[in-house]
């Protein structure tokens, strides 16, 4: 298992000549990699400390993300110890420099960054969603992320509903038949890698939903409550794709919802997905405990369907393994997957060919081995996801999301492996099956890393060009 002992930071390595240029410049490309060569850390260990995903760590130091934003060079400077007046930036008491951050040391790494009180004490939950709602803020006011800022709105599927997390649409209550409807047509679109039509429809959804759940009462606002966190999953699961920070935003006010409608079964979609936006933000230890208990407390109950029980356990279980490979636990994330794989086994044959699982994932056999993959090859051990590539069929996969997923998950371990032509092959169907698909940030990513490898493969370039990886 990899090692979480602290970062051991010379005190001089910000008085480099190499880094002085690369500060003064702010390429930010240089100084993580300079970071990175004297520290030891990895792109997922700067992106805890600095705030950032692994892919924007990874973006930014192939110079495929420039970084302008103020706030975003506030953070990775503080985050790696950097003196302010060397990137030109003034601290807030007005100096350009403060000798104590100076020699302030880079803060110890460990694997536990949100200890199990922060999961479950909503007042320290609260805090952290201030945080995350500032920088959701300033994205919607274009002072937050540069990399969505430089997107035009109708490029970036999650911009309508980002901006009606600040200035919400107006909505009408309805029935719940309708509003099952309205939340089976935007399931419908992000089952079938629709993401703009979806980022287009989910403010009226969610407007809709919560002015039925205010004009209702009793068992009918339970349910209504049930809808509005569904609503909200599938906004997170939409901010997620897009790397949007508003993920922290939903993924709260789906967890709020689910627990007011009494329902385990929306609660385990909004855990599932506030989990995945706290490993985006490095909180790997911590969400996978807390997935761990969330799969631990689904009882099948007796007469209970213990269908829907069991998968809902899997999916949490499965999501819990990738995210403890994320943090590097290796035996852990076998583990769980482990127990995902028996405990799939357990559920019962539907007579109605339905997918068991949770809203936007489903649990089977090739679903654990789509997992396997992505475990592995996040691991760095890309050669014992190989076996498993052969195991997943996609016509048995759930839907058009899901079928994306694996060939996504596949394309970053041929290109892990360093096989280019089959990460290609792997990326041309993604565009094939689900062509929004490609257009995602973290696709994007690997296309252009693709591109900049050794070796020529007739198409790449025009592929690139045409779903937005490089410009024309």
């Amino acid at each position: 298992m990899r090692s979480h002992s602290p970062l051991a930071v010379p005190v001089d390595l910000w008085d480099h000549e190499k880094a002085r240029r690369a500060l003064a410049a702010r390429d930010l490309a240089a100084v993580i990699k300079h970071f990175r060569q004297y520290t030891g850390a990895s792109q997922t260990t700067v992106g805890s400390l600095a705030g950032l995903a692994q892919s924007d760590v990874s973006a930014i130091e192939r110079g495929v993300r420039q970084v302008q934003s103020v706030d975003v060079l506030t953070r990775i400077a503080e985050g790696l110890a950097i003196p302010l007046s060397l990137l030109g930036l003034a601290d807030e008491n007005g100096s350009a420099d403060h000798p104590a951050r100076r020699k302030a040391p880079v803060p110890q790494m460990t694997a536990a960054m949100v200890t199990e009180a922060e999961l479950e004490d909503d007042v320290r939950r609260r805090e952290l969603m201030t945080g995350a709602l500032g920088l959701g803020a300033s994205l919607i006011a274009g002072t937050g992320s540069d990399a969505a800022a430089a997107e035009p709105a109708d490029q970036n599927p999650a911009a309508a509903m980002e901006r009606a997390l600040f200035e919400p649409v107006a909505g009408r209550p309805t029935s719940l038949s309708d509003l099952a409807d309205g939340l089976a047509t935007a399931h419908g679109l992000f089952s079938g890698a629709r993401y703009a039509a979806l980022g287009g429809a989910l403010p009226l959804l969610i407007a809709t939903a919560e002015a039925t759940r205010d004009a209702s009462t009793g068992r009918t606002r339970e349910r209504a409550q049930a809808a509005v966190a569904r609503a909200y999953v599938l906004a997170t699961e939409l901010a997620v794709k897009q790397h949007s920070e508003a993920a922290w935003a939903t993924a709260d006010r789906a967890l709020i919802a689910a627990r007011a409608s009494g329902d385990p079964r929306p609660l385990s979609d909004a855990a599932r997905v506030l989990a995945i936006t706290m490993r985006r933000a490095g909180r790997s230890s911590a969400a996978v405990d807390f997935l761990a208990r969330t799969a631990t407390s689904l009882v099948v109950e007796k007469g209970g369907p213990q269908a829907d029980t069991l998968a809902a356990r899997v999916c949490l279980l499965m999501t819990a393994a990738y995210t403890a490979a994320s943090g590097g636990r290796r035996s852990t994330a076998l583990d769980l997957l482990q127990e995902a794989e028996e405990t799939a086994g357990r559920i019962p044959v539907d007579q109605s060919g339905k997918p068991a699982g949770l809203f936007t994932v489903t649990a089977s056999p090739a679903e654990v081995s789509m997992y396997r993959i992505s475990s592995f090859t996040v691991l760095g051990t890309p050669d014992d996801a190989v076996p498993y590539v052969r195991r997943v069929d996609p016509t048995q996969l759930a839907n058009t999301e899901r079928v994306a997923r694996y060939l996504t998950d596949t394309a970053r371990m041929w290109h892990q492996l360093g096989d280019g032509r089959r990460t290609f092959s792997a990326l041309r169907a993604i565009e094939h099956t689900a062509p929004e698909e490609v257009q995602r940030p973290a696709i994007r990513t690997l296309t252009a890393d693709l591109l900049y490898t050794p070796g020529s493969l007739p198409g790449l370039r025009e592929f690139a060009v045409r779903t937005g990886a490089v410009a024309s």
